[in-house]
């Protein structure tokens, strides 16, 4: 089963300095049908403007997944960590039992991300902060695993979820297999996903399929996040 969420019908607010869409409730955006799916409860489209960002702030018991689509964003927190990720990388935070950190556009450019949340598997674990960066030439037959819970990718969580993420050039397509229940995204571009057309913004989520075909029209950037599959959305 495949629900098609798009860009234009997600709620969200513009602050002025940050222009946010939620995929699932969030703050002040409420929707009792998209509370979360499964373990993977929030999902941020997120435009900073240049030379701002999000101030310093706190966080537990959450594993959060920030990739980059435009721009760069820049990473600080209260255990010495900091860094500059750049656009199609990624960087991962496990708040575990309490981490602060500021998040900031300094670029004189605007910045786009997904900022990904997910239910860790045991609360109460050490925080880490970590950053990758990621081939830009177009997927083959296969997406790279970018995250993932039992050390097969090169950013780690702490939770049974992968991350995939890749370019498809236009007029290409791959099958794409799925453990448990899957969140895509379209970053950049158009593709179709098993015969449903999907642009820029869109998610569409999957359940009860085991593979996904994907074709791009156009030259696209897609990210597939894989949750486990028997549990509720809360």
């Amino acid at each position: 089963m495949i629900t098609h969420h798009k860009y234009d019908e997600l709620g969200g607010a513009n602050h002025g300095w940050l222009n946010a869409r939620h995929h699932f409730s969030f703050a002040s955006y409420r929707d009792a049908a998209k509370m979360s799916f499964g373990e993977l409860l929030v999902i941020n489209d997120d435009v900073i403007q240049p030379h701002t960002g999000f101030d310093t702030h706190s966080h537990a018991d959450m594993e959060i997944i920030t990739y980059v689509r435009r721009g760069a964003i820049t990473h600080k927190d209260s255990r010495g960590n900091s860094g500059r990720t750049t656009a199609g990388n990624v960087q991962v935070m496990s708040a575990g039992t309490g981490i602060s950190h500021s998040e900031f556009n300094k670029e004189d450019e605007e910045t786009n991300i997904f900022q990904i949340w997910i239910m860790p598997k045991s609360l109460g674990i050490e925080p880490n902060w970590n950053a990758a960066e990621f081939p830009k030439t177009p997927s083959d037959d296969t997406l790279p695993l970018l995250v993932s819970g039992d050390g097969s990718a090169p950013l780690s969580i702490h939770q049974d979820a992968r991350i995939y993420a890749g370019t498809l050039a236009a007029g290409t397509g791959l099958t794409h297999h799925i453990e448990g229940k899957a969140y895509l995204l379209v970053s950049e571009g158009d593709i179709t996903v098993d015969g449903h057309p999907a642009k820029r913004g869109d998610g569409l989520a999957i359940s009860d399929q085991k593979q996904i075909t994907l074709t791009a029209s156009a030259d696209s950037e897609i990210l597939v996040i894989e949750v486990p599959g028997l549990v509720e959305a809360r």
